[in-house]
């Protein structure tokens, strides 16, 4: 010990220095004690809850997001502190928002609302094509090869009169089913007597003229039950006809039942139509009546019925098969022409600008039409005339029926009506000249089809 004054009190300072020294400040010693309290976080337990959220927490982009997540999940400041050793919600959902890898999925695709009914659509192109088998039943009767000219002109009206009347009828449709059905029971009668009037004009007998009465009175009731789609109840209809046709290759079944079969199929279709018309008018009847649409509107549509009729009958006058098998392509084409808007709609959510969009449905239309095409390419293979014909009327048909499916209706009849006369002045002058004028006329149809589709429905607007 220092004899030295106050050196007791020196000795004494440094014992108290050295002290202090050796303990821990009092708030490092506040906050080891609190260490030592709160253990350190459970990685065990955070992987197990990381792995139970991932797909929440994955498109999460802050940390926020998932501590409402986890917050909506229960978890209470208890459990957070205990189980996953975390002093609080916000500290638990930044570990688990940096664990979590950032995924963020493609939004839920909306169901396509233009896909096509396959059974529906093939069963239409096949009830076009059936009619036919009535001929082939009839024809010993009335000599169809020496007195086509009556059916054929009654077929040219009531094809023109059913496109303008079938138009009129959706259109009225909008304001319900008894306004269309009450538009195809005033339009109907009235189409099968100017299609008869015409057909008897020319025909060559009274055999003839029933035969065109006929045929007219049945073209006027399918398309009837084709609008109110009512499918399988005119294929029930002509069921008759399906089994005369069917027994000709092993019996001969006599003038009685070759007339007496298609009668039947007729008075079938006619019931049906009865019994359609009738659930029809048994719907309400709209509060205003529905605006009733101008004539003119259907006008279009009836002009590119008479043009479409021309150009399959001058087909049909080289190639009667080409015609049996573009009758039967129609419900395959109607497929398409679902397709190709539910496709367009397809591109339009994946273009990001009209120009790509405007690519893309140059590649849609392509798809659709070559699509349809090679469906028919077997057939025109196999006709004397050349595929060409056959393949470029199929493509105008289409197109024109593509552009009618989006309210198009002027710029495709107006095509069709002159690539129709333009065919059928060459052939009236020169026969002979007649199958490569067709041709030419259906070459430079589609081509300025298929530019006007581009130019019309190329444009995000028409698909919005």
């Amino acid at each position: 010990m220092s004899l030295e004054p106050g050196g007791a009190h020196q000795d004494t300072l440094a014992l108290r220095l050295a002290d202090t020294a050796a303990r821990p400040p009092r708030r490092a010693w506040a906050e080891t004690t609190l260490t030592l309290r709160l253990p350190g976080p459970d990685e065990a337990e955070v992987s197990r809850l990381a792995a139970e959220l991932a797909d929440r927490v994955g498109p999460a982009v802050h940390p926020y997001e998932v501590a409402a997540l986890l917050e909506a999940e229960g978890l209470s400041a208890e459990v957070i502190r205990e189980r996953y050793g975390h002093p609080n919600i916000f500290s638990l959902a930044a570990a688990l928002y940096e664990r979590v890898p950032r995924v963020f999925p493609e939004p839920a695709r909306a169901p396509d609302p233009w896909r096509p009914d396959t059974v529906r659509c093939l069963l239409r192109g096949l009830l076009f094509a059936l009619p036919g088998l009535a001929y082939l039943l009839t024809a010993p009767l009335w000599n169809p090869g020496r007195h086509a000219a009556g059916p054929v002109v009654a077929g040219i009206v009531s094809w023109a009169w059913g496109q303008a009347l079938g138009h009129r009828a959706y259109l009225r449709m909008v304001a319900g089913r008894r306004e269309a059905g009450r538009t195809l029971l005033a339009g109907a009668p009235l189409g099968a007597a100017a299609a008869t009037a015409a057909g008897a004009a020319v025909a060559g007998g009274s055999a003839v003229t029933w035969a065109v009465a006929a045929q007219s009175l049945y073209l006027a009731a399918a398309g009837i039950l084709l609008v109110l789609g009512r499918e399988r109840l005119l294929l029930a209809a002509l069921s008759p006809l399906v089994a005369g046709a069917a027994v000709l290759p092993w019996w001969e079944p006599g003038p009685v039942i070759r007339t007496a079969l298609p009668a039947l199929a007729l008075l079938a279709t006619l019931a049906a139509v009865a019994r359609v018309l009738r659930g029809a008018f048994a719907a309400p009847a709209a509060a205003d009546g529905g605006a009733v649409p101008p004539l003119r509107r259907s006008l279009p549509y009836g002009l590119f019925g008479l043009a479409a009729a021309v150009l399959v009958l001058l087909e049909g006058r080289a190639e009667p098969y080409a015609v049996i098998a573009l009758t039967v392509s129609m419900g395959p084409a109607e497929w398409l022409l679902y397709r190709f808007r539910g496709l367009s709609v397809t591109a339009l959510g994946a273009a990001s600008t009209p120009a790509g969009f405007l690519l893309r449905s140059t590649g849609v239309l392509g798809l659709c039409l070559t699509g349809y095409l090679l469906l028919l390419l077997p057939v025109a293979l196999l006709t004397g005339a050349g595929p060409a014909t056959l393949l470029l009327l199929a493509a105008t048909l289409w197109t024109a029926l593509l552009l009618q499916a989006f309210g198009v209706a002027w710029p495709p009849a107006a095509l069709c009506a002159a690539a129709a006369a333009a065919a059928g002045a060459v052939t009236l002058l020169g026969p002979a000249a007649g199958p490569s004028a067709l041709t030419l006329a259906c070459g430079l149809a589609a081509g300025a089809l298929a530019g006007c589709t581009l130019w019309i429905l190329g444009r995000p607007a028409r698909h919005a």
